[in-house]
């Protein structure tokens, strides 16, 4: 049990990474992008294949990173100069990712069984919590850049940000590039952790960083910077730690584990709804109470004054 909730943190902290680039584009930019998976496996591909070929892993890993952040482009070039919907540019980069993907790795899986990796003579679990610690901080340092509040601006309100003279077009083109290069490390270091990249290991990506954004907010609240990302990394390892916890329930399938995500984001999204539901409710009643009370302790009317 406590291997598999090791297990569970480690792969949460790395999955973080893909969480923390859906959270740019799914909050900060208010944009729907479904490159992440493809690019998830575009990172992975070229991570894999990389260290096949004999290169150092965590050159592989940068490499990895800008090969992600060259897809994102190509998505927001789609969106802001090809003037095609959000939604549709990402799907159609996914769409030609699978095929580059296929290209990249040669075959539909690669194998890096007794290949260097970035993990070899360390800890996974404290290697993950550096890297993901170091994201963070990194992050919450961009956004306090000038371009960092360019580009939370222009998903708060970009005809705003567009009438001070700020280019919307270059903010969100860097934003989905980011977002996706974090996914694209995302999927290299997954990659190496399970020592092999296979062409369909992105298949459901967006659903996983929706979800681990969804329950880090609704648990942990997104009211500044610090907080969001911070929420979206203790995210990511809930709900690895929920998926692991699942697996071990004997009725349960391997094929029940997208029914399973499903349920957690439901959950995730109706909990807040309730909660505040909840508080109105509870401030009625007091409000209700405190006006009868006044109303009780009333003179009579005609009485003496």
């Amino acid at each position: 049990m406590l291997t598999s909730l090791q297990g569970a943190i480690e792969s949460g902290l790395l999955y973080a990474l893909m969480a923390l680039g859906v959270y740019i584009t799914f909050r900060i930019l208010d944009f729907p992008d479904l490159t992440v998976d493809g690019s998830f496996t575009t990172g992975a591909a070229i991570g894999a294949v990389m260290s096949v070929n004999g290169t150092p892993p965590w050159i592989a890993v940068i490499c990895a990173f800008i090969g992600g952040a060259i897809a994102g482009t190509c998505t927001g070039l789609l969106h802001t100069k090809g003037k095609i919907n959000g939604l549709l540019s990402g799907i159609i980069m996914m769409i030609a990712l699978y095929s580059i993907n296929l290209r990249i790795l040669g075959k539909p899986n690669v194998s890096l069984r007794n290949m260097d990796n970035v993990f070899d003579g360390a800890s996974v679990l404290v290697l993950a919590v550096i890297l993901a610690i170091a994201v963070k901080v990194l992050l919450d340092l961009f956004f306090k850049t000038d371009m960092g509040l360019s580009l939370r601006a222009t998903g708060d309100n970009s005809r705003m940000i567009r009438s001070f003279g700020a280019n919307t077009d270059i903010t969100t083109i860097f934003g989905i590039a980011l977002s996706n290069a974090l996914v694209a490390t995302s999927g290299a270091l997954i990659a190496q952790q399970q020592k092999f990249a296979d062409n369909s290991m992105g298949i459901g990506m967006i659903v996983i960083g929706l979800a681990s954004v969804i329950i880090g907010e609704a648990i942990f609240g997104s009211r500044s910077i610090f907080r969001a990302t911070l929420a979206v990394i203790l995210g990511a390892i809930i709900y690895r730690i929920i998926f692991a916890l699942a697996l071990r329930v004997e009725w349960l399938e391997a094929s029940d584990m997208k029914l399973i995500t499903a349920v957690i984001i439901i959950f995730a999204l109706v909990l807040p709804s309730a909660r505040r539901a909840v508080k109105m409710k509870s401030v009625a009643r007091k409000r209700t109470a405190e006006m009868l009370a006044k109303v009780g302790n009333a003179p009579e009317a005609g009485g003496e004054r």
